[in-house]
């Protein structure tokens, strides 16, 4: 079997104080896409080539934290992994992580909404990242995402992607929104409520994303989920598969089947994939 390369991929949970208590921002994808199409996910997506730019780097505040624990990733590397989650932020939820002239949050002055929105459908149309950042003379936030899981896809995909994830704080001037083209929907959610809608059936959550939000489900405030992924350990976790007759078993580090990974523990180890969907299996 030949395995497919591994594509470079950034994914970030986005949080907010909610009424009663810490929620995400995730986005459906849509049923027509190739990858976890119809599942409920991070915005989040492959890195491109303008993401290892100089003149990315150029516009960007926070670049000397961006390799801390990043093992194995050049300089150059981990920066285009952050610009490309923040890229993907923007596409794909609506949110830019960047700070304006004055040293405040895009959207905090007056007209930054407004170019916000023409900003992202320019980027839809196909004007460059950069370009719209520059044209604003914006400061791209690096500083403001906080890496906390590196996930690999299994050798058996057709599409690999090679993920890091981030957690970041939605800016208050600014509200999340899903993009209409390869997401259909976008929800605010107390990371608790998806994995109940997720039990019952009701949305679907790829063994990385139930992860993260079990994860997450265990904070009361954006603070504490925030010091916790400062503080958490990153190794490098990659699902493998094995099958029970006709069902694909997807596992995780630290079930029978697969020898436990430092730093991660997962309550739940296995999920079977059925009709396109990923379920959880409780020991």
């Amino acid at each position: 079997m030949t395995i497919p390369p591994l594509a470079p991929a950034s994914t970030v949970a986005l949080l907010r104080p909610g009424i009663a208590g810490l929620e995400v921002f995730m986005v459906k994808r849509h049923t027509a896409v190739t990858v976890m199409g119809g599942a409920h996910v991070f915005p989040g997506g492959q890195l491109s080539l303008a993401d290892e730019a100089g003149d990315v780097a150029a516009l960007c505040d926070g670049l000397a934290g961006v390799r801390q624990r990043m093992d194995g990733v050049l300089e150059d590397e981990a920066r285009a992994f952050h610009v490309a989650a923040v890229r993907e932020l923007y596409e794909e939820g609506g949110i830019l992580l960047a700070r304006n002239r004055h040293g405040t949050p895009v959207g905090s002055r007056p007209g930054e909404i407004a170019a916000l929105d023409a900003g992202r459908a320019a980027m839809a149309a196909g004007r460059p990242f950069v370009d719209v950042v520059a044209g604003e003379r914006w400061r791209v936030a690096l500083d403001w995402l906080t890496l906390f899981a590196h996930w690999v896809t299994p050798d058996i995909e057709p599409r690999r992607f090679d993920a890091y994830f981030f957690l970041a704080v939605e800016p208050e001037p600014q509200d999340a929104s899903h993009c209409g083209r390869e997401t259909t929907g976008g929800i605010w959610i107390r990371p608790g409520e998806a994995l109940t809608r997720c039990r019952h059936g009701e949305i679907a959550l790829p063994p990385p994303t139930w992860t993260t939000l079990r994860q997450l489900e265990k904070f009361a405030t954006v603070d504490k989920a925030i010091a916790w992924a400062r503080s958490c350990p990153v190794p490098r976790i990659q699902p493998k598969s094995i099958f029970q007759g006709s069902t694909r078993i997807v596992t995780l580090p630290g079930d029978p089947s697969y020898p436990a990974v430092e730093g991660f523990s997962a309550p739940e180890t296995r999920f079977a994939i059925e009709n396109g969907r990923w379920r959880p299996i409780t020991p």
